[in-house]
Parts: structure tokens; C-alpha cells; sequence
């Protein structure tokens, strides 16, 4: 009898674990079994939120298994409050979002914040857009010397609309200010369409926006033209418009847009969301349309995304030391 006893509870037990191991494997498999969420840290019709809405289906796509995501701009505090929900959300494959360089990195180093990069499972990069001071079309400014000339005439009263303090844009405007000696005003927003909107109605004199994100307000009609770009060379998104380099200011800025999740991801659901991202990043369909957007794509998987991450970092670090840019 013991030793039925015995046979019998454990044929139970690995009755119970295969039937626990087949459960875990069907939702894995079946993952994702409801709409996935996909954030963004800044308000619509700003480069992320197009690139975000673009890519979506194409991730739906690969996914498989009718995949649905819905994308949630959550704007604010220079991209902290989308990235603090991104970090606190429950990391089970169907929070997922974008993360901004270098707001992503600065905004802890300046502030008190309640993420840190490293808080996240890395997904995978999509974009690499450089910065660009832009003005309204009806500005005298024809490029960076018109600029300097005005703002040393008139300390203080050259506006400068970005996407919040740490943020790309913010830096961009720092640096520039000590390289050519003038005094500008910093106008934080919640993303680069409020900038386009300050611009355009005359709040703002100079709007600090991505290469990508300018000429994507440009190709719809906004009168715009930049007046430099803080690339290494001129993109061939923007062959016609010098660097800032050329102009004799010696300034790169770009803003990584990558997908990431909370962390602790389960490992088979992060890998079938990496993989789709990669799938999605190099469709056609994906590529061509992003083309059309003036998307600078930029595909970095996890380990390399990673690497960036870390360098920029650093660089942000070594800077805060020297030249904190803390309002």
C-alpha cells in the first residue's frame, strides 16, 4: 500500500509539472493573446509618433497570431513621463515603447528621475536623426552667421523651441551658445509638432528639430528652412543644407529612437519581439515608406543598441562634470 501510495503521488507531481511546462509552452506560443501597447514619450505628429505608427503594422506583421498594437503618446517632462510608464509597466510582452537619445540618458544625470536605460529589456534600434536649427520661411536668417549676428545684436531675445530640458535640442542649443558666443532663450515643449506650431506662429525664432522630423513638416506644407544640420556630413536626406561643421561650428547632434520593454521580459516572448522588430526594420514595404517620411532608419539590434547606450553615457557624464545644462 506504501508503496502505491508513493507511485501514485508522484506520477502526480509529473502529471501535474508536464501539464504546467505544456501551459507555459501554448502561451508562449501563443503570444500575443490581446493588443500590445506601444508608447511614445512625446505628443502626436512628431518624428517618433510617425515612425511609431509606421512600424506598428509591420511588427503586427512578423508577430503573427493577429497581433494588434495600439500606440499611446504619453508627452511631458522632456520624454520622462513615457519612459517612468514604460519602466513601471508589468513586463509581459504587451507594454513595449520607444526610447529617445539623449533625454533617455540626460534626464537622469540632470534630475531625480525613476528610470534609468538600463531598467529596460532592449527590443532594438530603429532611427538615427541628426539635429537641425530650423526657422520660418519668412526669416531674414539664410544660415548660422545670419543667426549669430542677430542673437549677438539682441541677447536673449532668439527663442529656441526644443522637445525639453536634456533633451538633443536642448544640448544642440548649449553648445551652439558657447561655440559662437551669443545668448538664446530655451522654450521647452512636449515634441517637435508643438515646436513646428511655435515657429510657425512667431513664439519661437529658431526651432531646434531633427533633420527628419524638419523635413517631414516641410514635405507637408510647413514654411521652414533649416538652416544647418549637426551631422558629421550633410545626410542625403538633406544634401543641399551645410553642417553646421562646414558653417565653422564643429557640433554633432542626433537622436536615437529605439523600442524597448520593461524589464525582466519573459526570454521567449522578448525573443519573438526582437526578431519581428528586426523583420519589420528590414521590409520593404517598411523601408520605402519610411523614405517617404524622411526617416534617417538606422536598424541596431540589442548588443549594439546597448553599446550606444553606454557610450552615450558616458559622453553625457564626462559633460555634466564640465558643463551641467541644467535650467
Amino acid at each position: 500500500m506504501k508503496n502505491f501510495l508513493k507511485n501514485f503521488v508522484q506520477r502526480a507531481v509529473f502529471s501535474g509539472v508536464l501539464l504546467l511546462g505544456m501551459t507555459a509552452t501554448a502561451s508562449a506560443a501563443g503570444y500575443p493573446e490581446k493588443p500590445i501597447t506601444m508608447l511614445v514619450a512625446y505628443g502626436p505628429g512628431g518624428g517618433t509618433d510617425l515612425i511609431a505608427r509606421l512600424i506598428a503594422p509591420y511588427v503586427e506583421k512578423y508577430l503573427g497570431n493577429d497581433a494588434r498594437i495600439i500606440v499611446s503618446n504619453k508627452a511631458g517632462a522632456g520624454g520622462a513621463i513615457g519612459f517612468t510608464e514604460l519602466a513601471r509597466a508589468t513586463p509581459d510582452g504587451y507594454t513595449i515603447g520607444f526610447l529617445n537619445t539623449p533625454n533617455l540618458i540626460s534626464i537622469p544625470i540632470e534630475r531625480q528621475a525613476n528610470y534609468t536605460w538600463r531598467g529596460f529589456d532592449l527590443i532594438g534600434n530603429l532611427v538615427d536623426d541628426p539635429g537641425a536649427f530650423t526657422v520660418n520661411s519668412a526669416s531674414p536668417m539664410k544660415d548660422l552667421k545670419d543667426l549669430v549676428t542677430y542673437a549677438k545684436a539682441n541677447p536673449g531675445k532668439v527663442t529656441v523651441g526644443s522637445t525639453g530640458v536634456g533633451s538633443d535640442d536642448h544640448l544642440a542649443m548649449l553648445f551652439f551658445e558657447r561655440a559662437a558666443g551669443v545668448k538664446m532663450t530655451h522654450v521647452p515643449y512636449k515634441g517637435s509638432a508643438e515646436v513646428r506650431t511655435g515657429l510657425l506662429t512667431g513664439q519661437l525664432v529658431v526651432g531646434a528639430i531633427n533633420v527628419g522630423e524638419a523635413l517631414q513638416f516641410m514635405q507637408g506644407g510647413a514654411p521652414m528652412r533649416m538652416l544647418g544640420q549637426m551631422s558629421l556630413k550633410r545626410t542625403n536626406l538633406a544634401p543641399d543644407t551645410p553642417t553646421f561643421a562646414e558653417q565653422g561650428f564643429q557640433m554633432e547632434s542626433a537622436s536615437l529612437r529605439g523600442l524597448a520593454a520593461p524589464k525582466g521580459l519573459p526570454a521567449d516572448v522578448r525573443e519573438k519581439l526582437v526578431k519581428a522588430v528586426a523583420q519589420a526594420a528590414a521590409d520593404p514595404g517598411y523601408l520605402k515608406q519610411a523614405a517617404l517620411l524622411f526617416a534617417p532608419v538606422r536598424y541596431l539590434a540589442p548588443a549594439a543598441y546597448e553599446k550606444e547606450l553606454v557610450s552615450t553615457e558616458k559622453d553625457l557624464l564626462e559633460l555634466w562634470k564640465v558643463a551641467p545644462w541644467k535650467e
